[in-house]
């Protein structure tokens, strides 16, 4: 199996270090975009569920607090 390849003049002159760094950049720069777009989404939702964790640690702590605390009636002599 042989595989064929166009000829252009970048064939011409060796791969230079600059030019590797450019198509890089060129490959890694709509990633970068959907990584922000997802980590701003992320952030977001990690935010929602720690206040929707504080929120129900406050309302089963006082449901537990009201049911197990002893009433203590105090009377002058």
């Amino acid at each position: 199996m042989t595989t064929t390849r166009d000829t252009t003049k970048s064939e011409d002159r060796p791969i230079t270090r600059d030019d590797i760094h450019a198509k890089l950049n060129e490959l890694a720069n709509p990633l970068d975009d959907g990584v922000a777009q997802a980590k701003s989404v992320g952030v977001a939702v990690a935010v929602a569920i720690g206040v929707v964790l504080v929120i129900g640690a406050f309302v089963f702590g006082r449901r537990n607090g009201r049911r197990r605390s002893t009433i203590v009636e105090i009377r002058r002599i």
